[in-house]
């Protein structure tokens, strides 16, 4: 028997309130600056039980303008900027050196929130880049080692022999380096703060940089 998808889609449910617990946003007591309140929300979710706050929706544009969008790690989050990182010839390397400008959104459904950032793009230097690569795990490093991200497989079996080679490579050598890997800080213009509510009245709080480097915050029609 098939699976019909519009009878599914009727039967699934926003935010059911059995385990799904919607927090208030109160417009008036929030920071000034949006990266306070990110980090506040980042460990809300994370206490609420998220399984995997830290993925978030990386969107770029080809040089055509031809948009694309794919789930990423968060890595850091300061005053330069939303880190992540990728290998500089991956489709959102190659979208970023033409294109630096991006926009990231975080959905943490247990909160009924989104956070949904804006801005240009910039890469780090180098030697931060490495240090971000030795921070992360085995498997990371055995993936950063493993092929042309992006480019045209020839067969699963040639991937299997890559990452082989791959994970024994980061095992011997924990600070292999990877030229190609780019850790990238995204700056953002705007960043827009999503409360989800019961009866529908959600809150949405934007800011927006200042032409000073200090921030402007409105609400939004949800």
């Amino acid at each position: 028997m098939g699976t019909d998808l519009h009878e599914l889609l009727r039967s699934l449910r926003v935010w059911d309130p059995e385990v799904t617990e919607l927090p208030p946003l109160d417009p008036a007591a929030a920071p000034g600056d949006p990266l306070e309140l990110f980090t506040r929300w980042f460990a809300e979710a994370v206490a609420a039980g998220e399984r995997e706050p830290h993925t978030v929706s990386l969107a770029t544009a080809d040089a055509e303008g031809l948009p694309d969008v794919r789930v990423v790690m968060l890595h850091g989050a300061d005053a330069q900027g939303w880190a992540f990182a990728t290998h500089a010839g991956s489709r959102k390397g190659r979208h970023l050196a033409a294109r630096p400008y991006a926009a990231l959104v975080f959905y943490w459904p247990a909160l009924g929130r989104q956070v949904r950032l804006r801005g240009p793009v910039a890469v780090a230097p180098a030697d931060q880049a490495r240090a971000d690569l030795r921070a992360r795990s085995t498997g990371a490093l055995a993936a950063a080692l493993t092929g042309r991200q992006s480019a045209e497989l020839g067969s699963t079996d040639e991937l299997a022999r890559a990452s082989e080679a791959a994970w024994e490579q980061a095992g011997r050598e924990p600070d292999a380096p990877v030229p190609s890997w780019t850790l990238y800080r995204l700056r953002p213009d705007e960043v827009e703060f999503f409360q989800g509510e019961a009866r529908r009245r959600h809150v949405r709080l934007a800011y927006r940089r200042t032409g000073g480097g200090g921030w402007d915050r409105r609400l939004l029609w949800p």
